[in-house]
């Protein structure tokens, strides 16, 4: 159990890490570009004096190096949709392990984790599985333009993140290495903006081979949005893209593509596809996913073809994963403990007077949290105040997404760190944040330069 400290309106002791730790930490920037595989992992991405690396979970809480315990939020970049380490997923995974990861030809588990994912997501004919989000969407690009003969991709401008490869990181504010050719083929619209649509398919007529967006973020769709985007690239020939990673099992188990009621030609699956285990998918239309396939006299697509794509193990995690999704329940636990969450941060958020400044936001699924300075902006610095005074409290959250792991007692603990929190934080929007702040803030992952 996480020890309660007593309640406080002022910082908690100063975050340190041991040289232990700080030899580890050079360690890794030495072997490996920003010291983690993945950037919204990294150091800049969190006060200094943070844990540095994390070496074991169970169910939402987790342990450092240095031994410490927290309650997790993010889980895994919400990938850990159950929990860490849930026993049954494990066991799942450790059983087909032992039969053998990898063959010559393909395991059945392929066939059986295809046909359980197909039979949630009702307007989908195929799948084909992957390893991240990144190499599933990257093939639904690839199909569309062989599908449509058209070269330009559109993506929704307001959404953070759609693949790690040249099409969309050469849009980003990161485009270094990304030829010029390459960036001009991606152009973007406005979620919820059906003028900006019309827009690029006025400006670029029979070009644009797909729309991409997630169905669904921090914001809701408008009234019959998702609808006319369908309708309008239907009249232009284009195909609708949805990027599922995080909608897919939060939202609901078909889908945000089921909850609105709005088939896509092509949609993405994965994060909490195999509770942590990497497993990603393409699923959609017969017709169109044929086209990476053996039954048709086309052209033929390259379509998602890895040594790693379809390990046993993942496999088996996915199929067990979407068992108990469907026995227990998951999808409204889901939404029940995120709206306990909401309401109670947002309780505090208001006692502590800083209400139009720390704000929760999304569904409550998937919610996350915005920090703003006195004058009303986004801030980085007390974003990190967040964070810092949080983490003294024995809680970890780069956002405030749940997993059916988080109990009632969890979260109730969990609104007391951040009440706590906030009252530092209604001390610095009146005395300065500098007082407060120890060390750097965070920084955006998309930025030109360190």
């Amino acid at each position: 159990m996480i020890t309660k400290p007593p309640p406080t309106d002022t910082p908690g002791a100063r975050l340190e890490a041991s040289s232990r730790t700080e030899t580890q930490r050079r360690r890794a920037h030495d072997l490996i570009p920003g010291g983690a595989h993945t950037y919204a992992k990294g150091d800049d991405q969190y006060p200094e004096g943070a844990p540095a690396f994390i070496v074991r979970g169970r169910g939402c809480h987790v342990w450092d190096v240095e031994g410490r315990e927290f309650i997790e939020y993010g889980m895994g970049l919400r990938s850990v949709t159950l929990g860490h380490a849930h026993p049954a997923v494990v066991e799942a995974a450790a059983a087909a392990m032992r039969m053998g990861t990898n063959f010559t030809r393909p395991s059945p588990l392929e066939a059986d984790c295809a046909e359980r994912l197909l039979g949630l997501v009702p307007g989908a004919d195929m799948a084909k599985f992957c390893k991240n989000g990144s190499d599933a969407t990257t093939a639904a690009l690839k199909l569309a333009r062989a599908w449509t003969g058209r070269d330009l991709v559109a993506i929704c401008r307001d959404q953070p993140f759609f693949s790690t490869d040249d099409w969309f990181i050469g849009s980003t504010t990161m485009p270094a290495g990304i030829p010029q050719s390459v960036r001009d083929q991606t152009v973007g619209f406005r979620y919820n903006d059906l003028e900006s649509v019309d827009a690029l398919f006025a400006r670029y007529p029979g070009q644009i081979a797909c729309l991409v967006l997630e169905p669904a973020a921090a914001q809701e769709p408008g009234a019959g949005f998702l609808e006319d985007l369908r309708d309008r690239c239907r009249a232009a020939g284009a195909l609708l893209v949805f990027d599922e990673m995080i909608t897919g099992f939060r939202w609901h188990l078909g889908g945000a593509q089921t909850l609105y009621g709005v088939t896509p030609d092509l949609s993405t699956f994965g994060k909490a596809l195999a509770n942590g285990f990497a497993l990603s998918a393409l699923v959609g239309r017969r017709d169109v996913m044929e086209r990476g396939g053996l039954r048709h006299d086309a052209e033929r697509v390259f379509l998602l073809s890895t040594t790693h794509g379809a390990e046993t193990h993942a496999l088996a995690a996915g199929i067990e994963t979407m068992k108990i999704y469907e026995r227990e329940g998951v999808v409204e636990v889901l939404h029940r403990q995120g709206a306990r969450l909401k309401s109670g941060i947002q309780a505090e958020a208001k006692g502590q007077g800083v209400g139009d400044h720390f704000r929760v936001m999304g569904r409550e699924c998937n919610l996350v949290y915005e920090a703003r300075d006195a004058e009303g902006k986004p801030s980085q610095a007390f974003r990190t105040l967040v964070l810092q005074e949080t983490l003294k409290r024995g809680v970890l959250m780069p956002s405030l997404v749940v997993s059916f792991a988080h109990g009632d007692e969890d979260i109730d603990r969990t609104v007391e760190a951040v009440g706590e929190a906030l009252a530092v934080y209604r001390r610095a929007l009146d005395g300065g944040i500098e007082r407060f702040l120890e060390g750097r803030p965070v920084q955006p992952v998309f930025r030109p330069r360190n």
